[in-house]
């Protein structure tokens, strides 16, 4: 059996669906082709506790909402009701001895919390602030949503501007350098760079801290969407089924079909052809597009050791969802009752000797014991999100995927699982004491073994399909044959996490995708450039 489509995209996760609903309101025939039951990818809201408790079992913090084209082009909001709530109290440290260090959305909130610790430390997040924000709307967001230019063309094009000679200097610094250069306070120190870092960066690791200032500037911008995650997938999905497109889930892919040196669509695994009269997208990870589906009898050798040399992160995550019976109530909020209503919580780190510890450690497959996380509690910001009186939580701890005894295998034993979760939720209540073990109505966690289990593209739990390291970023993500969404294989592109500019729900591959398919065949699109784009243009900031 044979079907034709104009474009067959693999995998529906955001990226996926964004080059879906371009292309199909752009008049194209599309088809996502989507291995699990459930399309979305990360963005997963799922009941995994009890009734009527949804949980965010991916992505939760939605950072950037304000600058996603997807948001604007398809009216997310105001056609799918997809909307978001942006917390005023971003971020909180409470610490061990009932005082708290709050990040809020206003600038001089947050001067006053840090002035506790520090003046000084005050003055210089303000500045910071200041600075990054324009860093990231006049550079850091633009390039996000355009193709990377080779590194001797940007580091030219920086040196044109004293915003982009800074952000040069930053790049060449570690994440730790930058944060002790700006801030005197340990604890202060202690959660910069657990937020500078938490989202894949390693915290001694130079080449890659132009990342520093977007992540900091993140931090008071996160959004949770209300009703859940799910809500912006199903509304990329709406537009899709609109406009004629098509998704098949439960799809097990064959191969990639190549003939004559171009790719022409894929089989299925029950022996089913489905041709793409113009492009096959792939945006699952590098491993399976080239090694798996094409196969190394259609790649060059040094392309194909090219691939195999790429890199996972060193880290992932194990995260413990939470059904309970009632929010939680910090004892720092004695103090200050707002700090009750915070939207991301970092928990168990005291110093900053404590933090870099817990990267040291996972380097040697392990986690200490009294390891911090991060926390939050959706339903305390979107009641939707759990029963009246009761509280969604999640707990989310770095953690390597190779454990030092047991390996990998050793996360998916029960006796470790149970471990696991009595730890975390003796970390919850040593700042959160309501949260006594009969107030917490059932747990669900999430390993970095799991996390591979459950996406096949997230090998070794790498939710980014890949590490942030100076060799597999820019230009050079994944490697400068693909780094501007097409392959050396003609009709074959590629358009996820593990092309430039990276990870997370922030549709930067997928946009920049759709834009190369419809240049290369002639697509008119429907869409314009985002304002910022062109005013970083007009400024010189980006070619």
């Amino acid at each position: 059996m044979t079907r034709r489509y104009d474009v067959i995209i693999i995998g529906s996760g955001p990226n996926g669906l964004a080059i879906g609903a371009y292309l199909s309101r752009a008049g194209q025939r599309v088809l996502l082709l989507e291995k699990r039951f459930e399309a979305g990818g990360g963005l997963a809201t799922e009941q995994v506790t009890l009734p009527d408790f949804y949980h965010n079992t991916h992505a939760i913090y939605q950072m950037m909402v304000d600058y996603a084209p997807v948001y604007r082009d398809f009216e997310l909001e105001r056609r799918y009701a997809v909307e978001h709530i942006r917390p005023d109290l971003q971020v909180a440290m409470p610490l061990a001895d009932g005082r708290c260090l709050c990040i809020h959305r206003d600038v001089e909130k947050s001067c006053r919390s840090i002035a506790q610790f520090s003046a000084k430390d005050a003055e210089s997040y303000r500045a910071m602030q200041r600075r990054f924000e324009e860093m990231m709307e006049c550079i850091l967001a633009p390039q996000t949503y355009v193709p990377m230019e080779g590194a001797v063309e940007m580091a030219a094009l920086a040196e044109q501007t004293e915003l982009g000679r800074e952000l040069s200097v930053y790049t060449e610094k570690t994440p730790q350098e930058i944060v002790c250069e700006l801030f005197e306070d340990d604890h202060v120190r202690t959660l910069m760079l657990y937020m500078a870092c938490h989202w894949g960066l390693e915290y001694d690791q130079p080449g890659v801290s132009y990342m520093v200032p977007i992540y900091l500037d993140r931090m008071t911008k996160c959004r949770l969407t209300a009703g859940g995650s799910h809500r912006v997938s199903n509304g990329l999905l709406k537009s899709i089924f609109e406009h004629g497109g098509q998704i098949r889930t439960g799809a097990q892919i064959e191969r990639i079909l190549i003939e004559d040196g171009e790719a022409r669509g894929v089989e299925m695994e029950d022996g089913t052809r489905l041709l793409a009269d113009k492009a096959v997208v792939s945006t699952i990870d590098l491993h399976q597009t080239f090694l798996q589906y094409v196969g190394d009898d259609h790649l060059a050798p040094a392309f194909a050791d090219e691939i195999r040399q790429w890199e996972w992160e060193e880290w992932s995550l194990c995260n413990l969802h939470l059904a309970l019976a009632e929010p939680p109530r910090f004892a720092a909020a004695e103090r200050a009752a707002e700090i009750d209503r915070a939207f991301v919580y970092v928990l168990g780190y005291e110093s900053l000797d404590e933090l870099t510890g817990h990267w040291e450690a996972m380097r040697g497959g392990q986690v200490p014991a009294g390891a911090g996380c991060n926390a939050c509690f959706p339903s305390v910001h979107d009641p939707f999100q759990a029963p009246a009186g009761r509280a969604t939580g999640l707990l989310s701890q770095m953690a390597p995927f190779d454990l030092s005894e047991g390996g990998s295998e050793r996360w998916l034993d029960y006796r470790e699982r149970e471990a696991i979760a009595e730890r975390q939720l003796a970390l919850l209540r040593k700042y959160a004491p309501n949260l006594s073990r009969d107030r917490v109505l059932w747990t669900y966690l999430t390993t970095p073994a799991d996390i591979q289990n459950k996406f096949a593209n997230m090998v070794r739990g790498s939710y980014k399909q890949g590490a942030y390291q100076s060799l597999q970023m820019g230009y050079l993500r994944p490697n400068p044959d693909c780094s501007q969404y097409r392959t050396p294989i003609p009709g074959l592109y590629l358009g996820g996490a593990s092309v430039a500019p990276g990870g997370m729900v922030i549709f930067g591959p997928g946009y920049n995708c759709s834009n190369a398919i419809a240049e290369d065949f002639g697509i008119e699109k429907w869409w314009t450039e985002p304002e910022f784009v062109t005013a970083a243009r007009t400024g010189g900031f980006i070619p």
